[in-house]
């Protein structure tokens, strides 16, 4: 059976938040943990080695495929720092338009450093992902 990677840890978000090389880096990591824990009134817990979560919903797939996951999260990442949203969620693009110098991949959103972004669209990326996933899988 397929084992999700991606789990909640009993890590410490600060000893990996100090782990991060870079100075620079270090620091935005912990204003995006200031800013994740106000919006979301949520606990930072580890999701696996390297991801800083924010609550949590199950999915269930389709498929029948289904699991755990934050609702949301960031990574401070040697290249750039992930930022996790919902996928699917539909204010998304539009908030994206707003948000400053980023990258995206499939459910990520990537940045350079904190100054590069508008907070405020940030904070407003985390609340309607929150609002989408607990709309989308109800307890």
């Amino acid at each position: 059976m397929y084992e999700l990677k991606t789990k909640e840890t009993d890590s410490s978000v600060i000893e990996f938040i100090e782990s991060v090389d870079n100075p620079k880096k270090r620091e935005d990591a912990y204003k995006l943990l200031d800013i994740f824990t106000e919006v979301t009134g949520f606990e930072a817990k580890m999701w696996g080695p390297s991801i800083i979560g924010f609550g949590s919903y199950h999915y269930k797939y389709a498929s029948g495929h289904e699991g755990d996951a934050p609702l949301v999260g960031f990574s401070p990442r040697k290249a750039k720092i992930s930022l996790y949203f919902a996928p699917g969620e539909p204010k998304r693009e539009e908030l994206l338009q707003q948000f400053g110098k980023y990258t995206t991949g499939k459910a990520c959103v990537y940045i350079n450093k904190i100054a590069d972004i508008d907070v405020e669209v940030l904070k407003e990326l985390i609340l309607q992902s929150i609002k989408f996933l607990k709309e989308t899988y109800p307890d």
